[in-house]
């Protein structure tokens, strides 16, 4: 596997592919990699001639009370896994190579509508960090196919919105959850958990299956089966951030007459901020 820190290289090692006729399928990653991300490399693995995974930890999508600096940075440990994985190229740029020497300074890309919501209420100016690095690394590989886990359900609708509204002639992916024995998903914020934490995590995941199937067996009671969410989840020492049943293409709050909806949770256990998503369609 090669790994690559320069535009220009990159740029010219993909036209060699282009030109062969290979398709190009691209894992967006901040890195401190995980099963699921190497679910993401499979599914690219099956379907594209040449892939390539980036590791990038973007300072746009972190908040002002969001350390960046203790992101886990776990590179020589990525790069194994991904080259098992059989992967073909790496790319893992510095800040100064994406953004210059000052990102605050870089043009922004806003999705409006769903970066407002959920996450994006509590997290202002995350999802514009993430549109910005996706739509930066979009032009830079100009793949064919970009592979993104369904756990960051709404940053996967952002996503493919940003692509429709730009133009972009690449196909989104989304890849089902990975979880842990105990229903967990699998995340690189998982190990920020202490031992006990760890205990309490899977319960997120059991809520969003509760009401789930109160959901399946005709309770329509959406507003009062959030609250309930809710202090199930307080109640199980978790602060949580949102319990919300929305449709599951525009994330604006279920009705009855839905058919298609997911169900969107964020907590916080200890210092770890968790998200899990559930979605169910209903006959």
């Amino acid at each position: 596997m090669q790994t690559i820190t320069s535009i220009s290289q990159l740029r010219k090692l993909l036209d060699n592919h282009r030109m062969a006729e290979q398709s190009i399928g691209v894992i967006p990653t901040m890195g401190n990699l995980h099963a699921g991300h190497m679910m993401l490399v499979k599914a690219a693995i099956q379907s594209c001639s040449f892939v390539i995974s980036t590791i990038f930890v973007n300072p746009l999508q972190f908040g002002p009370n969001e350390d960046i600096t203790a992101y886990p940075r776990t590179l020589n440990e990525d790069k194994k896994k991904l080259d098992i994985a059989g992967c073909n190229c790496l790319f893992a740029p510095s800040v100064e190579e994406i953004y210059g020497f000052d990102p605050s300074k870089s043009t922004v890309i806003q999705v409006p509508g769903i970066s407002e919501l959920h996450c994006g209420k509590s997290r202002p100016g995350h999802f514009e960090g993430v549109a910005t690095v996706v739509s930066k690394l979009f032009n830079i590989i100009r793949p064919d196919r970009a592979f993104f886990g369904l756990k960051d359900y709404q940053q996967y609708l952002l996503i493919k919105q940003l692509v429709k509204d730009l133009v972009f002639e690449i196909e989104i992916i989304g890849i089902e959850i990975e979880r842990e024995s105990d229903g967990l998903a699998v995340s690189s914020r998982n190990a920020y958990l202490t031992a006990e934490e760890r205990e309490i995590a899977p319960f997120l995941y059991a809520c969003l299956n509760d009401v789930a199937t109160a959901i399946l067996n005709n309770d329509r009671d959406y507003r009062r089966l959030e609250k309930e969410g809710l202090q199930k989840l307080q109640e199980a020492g978790f602060h949580p951030d949102y319990f919300s049943i929305c449709h599951a293409e525009t994330l604006q709050s279920a009705n009855a007459k839905d058919d298609s909806i997911v169900l969107l949770a964020a907590v916080t256990l200890g210092s770890c901020r968790l998200i899990d998503n559930l979605r169910i369609k209903i006959a």
